[in-house]
């Protein structure tokens, strides 16, 4: 167990972080995601909130459907929190922060209701993860990708949604506390292989995926990671909607990039990324790549750096050399 975000989490399980993450990546995989806050927005005036307080268009999309969004600092366009937004029914909405952002987050939407102490979230991933929740519960295996329902289990409503974090086909469970063991005893007995923070990292990684205090946070915008995708440009208003206009018509400066190092020995945040012999950035993301067999990493490099140079890192004194590639890895 190691703290994370005020939590105390699985770092793996016996199986360990390589086989969690193959077992996720071949097949199915099961992880306790409870540390993510649940915020409900309800009623008169919700959509107009959300609308108004994240990057995203919900005009987009629809009851019924998920979205990844982010929450922006008024002044400079910086990522306060990325989030997945649950829209249930019309007036209906749960946004799910990160664990250390929620406060935030519950700033700016004021009314909203924390319902994360009541409830737990599970995320089933993997190419064999709808099989896998068909043998447990039909009818929340019918869910397709990016939309979300509400299902029955043992006595209990929750909630189901097409959403992950690891690159896979997979689900998110919102169950209530008294019934969430059972379902997960229930996914790990119909052959889903437990696993624990590790593994949600790596997978992260190898899909290209930001994590918040890494490739996304304080002076980092969207622009910056190659989410521009995620502003709803038509929108005539939302928070930091001045600062990221002005980014967009400045032009990058930087942008994130992922580096294939050869060998085992995994690159770690924080190393020195150097170019021609001139330091240029640090690693924000590094590990060993279970299924691609050496190390992988993401760093902010100048925006003029294409997919094919070369660059080099400072393992602990050492000068590894490694090649841009465009991300996701996989």
């Amino acid at each position: 167990m190691v703290p994370f975000g005020g939590w105390g989490m699985p770092l793996n399980y016996p199986a360990g972080t390589i086989a969690e993450h193959l077992a996720c990546r071949s097949g199915v995989a099961l992880f306790d995601v409870s540390h993510l806050g649940s915020l409900e927005v309800s009623g008169e005036g919700a959509f107009e909130l959300l609308q108004t307080a994240f990057t995203n268009d919900l005009r987009r999309i629809g009851p019924g459907r998920a979205q990844y969004t982010h929450l922006l600092a008024e002044a400079d366009a910086s990522v306060v929190d990325d989030i997945i937004v649950w829209w249930l029914e019309e007036q209906r909405f749960i946004v799910l922060p990160n664990a250390t952002n929620n406060k935030g987050v519950v700033g700016a939407l004021p009314g909203c209701a924390d319902v994360a102490p009541d409830r737990a979230l599970l995320a089933l991933q993997g190419p064999a993860s709808r099989s896998t929740l068909e043998k447990v519960s039909p009818e929340a295996a019918g869910v397709a990708r990016f939309r979300v329902s509400t299902f029955e289990w043992d006595g209990e409503l929750a909630i189901v949604a097409g959403t992950g974090y690891t690159g896979e086909e997979g689900f998110e469970l919102s169950l209530p506390n008294r019934v969430a063991a059972s379902m997960w005893a229930a996914l790990a007995e119909s052959g889903a292989e437990q696993a624990g923070l590790g593994a949600r990292d790596t997978l992260r990684l190898e899909a290209g995926l930001p994590l918040h205090g890494h490739e996304l946070g304080p002076g980092i915008s969207p622009l910056d990671a190659g989410l521009g995708w995620v502003v709803g440009w038509d929108k005539e208003n939302f928070t930091g909607r001045d600062a990221i206009v002005a980014l967009r018509e400045a032009g990058p400066t930087v942008r994130l990039c992922g580096l294939s190092i050869e060998g085992r020995r995994p690159p770690r945040e924080g190393q020195a990324v150097f170019r021609n012999g001139a330091e240029v950035a640090a690693v924000t993301s590094g590990n060993f790549s279970p299924t691609l067999g050496h190390g992988i990493a993401m760093a902010f490099l100048p925006a003029d750096v294409v997919a094919g140079d070369f660059v080099t890192l400072d393992q602990r004194g050492t000068e590894v050399p490694a090649v841009v590639v465009e991300l996701p890895f996989l």
